[in-house]
């Protein structure tokens, strides 16, 4: 007994959470319409949830025989973010445009909210379908799930009927139904999730976001609880650059409709100009720490950054982070562009000052 209290002091006096954590996620997948290939993505441009992006995979798995796979580890940031786990049949070895510019077919995802602390499963539904249920110890992890289910009940709604007025007053029930929605999930990444939806350029109803904006405070507001939550995110960054970008247009037109020509111009431009004036202030700083590093790579990046710190080989990374050597390159082409270095030593130089 006394023994067994030692040992439970030990084990107190080491632990600490931020050490311990280590987030798992699990699940079965149908292996006779799949391949084994199982992976895991973090979604830092919520435009991309869609598609297969290589830039997005952080974790490759192959599922066992009865199609159970599981992801564990400790580098998922203890923030909240937005992940994909996801299937395709796009095989590796057949490097097509499609594949590696998004646009794979034949390939099944589900998305959701986590954190480096979570424990989330993903078994069968009722009716052995696949990636349709979550079970997670992280309250806001379906929440996507619920959202991708109101939107179907939207699509159902907007499809009794194709007349424009049955148009214009489902726009009104709609935008309202879904903000209210997301505003009560009390996960504002399940908010911008909704807000890449109403406000997507491909919908027939992005007229009808654009007007909203102009009268709606609601945009604001999730600004706000964006900076309250995750303020040195990606995601409150690029909500904040789009919102900003379509007000100025209502700015300049005032009493006129919007074409999508003009909003695409006017985003183009606003994202040239923060583009030129980042890539001066990198070119221009001299000393780069790893929280600066941290902000302007990719989590893919990074990990690339480390090993190469490491002393690893292309060969190495790409077999390390379940990569191509052609991915591999790519990533490490993007590291030197974004610390203005030319080779691996000026890489080393730069962080070692």
């Amino acid at each position: 007994m006394k023994n067994a209290f030692y040992i439970f002091l030990l084990f107190s006096l080491c632990y600490t959470p931020d050490i311990a954590a280590q987030y798992k996620f699990s699940g079965v997948i149908d292996q006779s319409t799949w391949s084994d290939n199982v992976y895991l993505s973090i979604i830092e441009d919520y435009r991309q949830t869609s598609g297969v992006y290589t830039e997005q995979i952080i974790a490759k798995t192959k599922a066992d025989s009865l199609g159970v796979f599981s992801f564990t580890g400790n580098q998922l940031s203890n923030e909240n973010s937005i992940y994909k786990i996801h299937v395709d049949n796009c095989y590796e070895n057949t490097e097509t445009d499609n594949h590696f510019n998004g646009h794979c077919n034949n390939s099944k995802q589900i998305l959701f909210i986590a954190n480096n602390r979570d424990t989330i499963q993903l078994p069968f539904s009722f009716d052995n379908e696949m990636f349709c249920e979550i079970v997670s110890t992280n309250p806001k992890t379906e929440s996507l799930l619920k959202i991708d289910s109101v939107v179907d009940e939207m699509k159902y709604a907007y499809s009794r009927y194709s007349s424009e007025a049955n148009r214009k007053l489902n726009n009104k029930k709609w935008f309202s139904t879904l903000q209210d929605f997301g505003a009560q999930l009390n996960e504002p990444l399940a908010e911008l999730y909704i807000y890449s939806f109403l406000s997507s350029r491909t919908h027939d109803f992005h007229p009808y976001y654009i007007e909203d904006l102009r009268e709606n405070n609601y945009y604001q507001e999730l600004l706000l609880r964006l900076e309250n939550s995750y303020p040195n995110s990606q995601y409150t960054h690029q909500y904040a650059t789009e919102v900003k970008a379509d007000k100025y247009m209502l700015a300049e037109n005032p009493d006129s409709k919007f074409s999508w020509s003009y909003i695409i111009y006017g985003l183009l431009t606003l994202s040239l100009i923060t583009n030129v004036l980042l890539f001066r202030k990198i070119k221009h700083s001299n000393q780069l720490n790893t929280d600066r590093l941290a902000a302007q790579l990719t989590t893919q990046e990074h990990r690339v950054l480390e090993l190469i710190l490491d002393n690893k080989t292309n060969k190495e990374i790409a077999s390390e982070i379940y990569v191509s050597l052609s991915t591999v390159k790519t990533h490490i082409n993007n590291i030197y562009k974004k610390l203005n270095v030319r080779s691996r030593a000026e890489v080393k130089a730069i962080i070692n000052k």
